[in-house]
């Protein structure tokens, strides 16, 4: 009984850990979605500064993998043009709602 429980830990662990290059497997889409800011709750403003914080995080991550060989530079290429241009949109996104416009 103890063995199946750690298998199971394991599986889950490796699962969680795993999920960022099943996801880029899949024709590398992005990890996290732009924000739509018609589905944001009351405070858009704190939403899209913290969606912009992650998409920065999710920026360092892969010029971080990258460096340590993680991954490779075709593929590091491909994902850092789709995250800025995520991160570009949720600035644009963020600007707008500062401003008070509808995004």
């Amino acid at each position: 009984m103890p063995y199946l429980l750690v298998l199971l830990v394991l599986a889950v662990v490796l699962y969680a850990i795993s999920s960022p290059f099943r996801v880029a497997a899949a024709g590398g889409a992005p990890i996290a979605e732009t924000v739509d800011a018609a589905a944001l709750g009351p405070d858009p403003v704190a939403e899209l500064k913290a969606a912009r914080d992650a998409k920065y995080r999710e920026i360092r991550d892969a010029e971080m993998d990258v460096r340590t060989g993680k991954l490779s530079q075709e593929d590091y290429d491909e994902l850092n043009g789709t995250l800025r241009g995520q991160a570009i949109e949720i600035l644009r996104e963020l600007d707008d709602a500062e401003r008070g416009e509808p995004g």
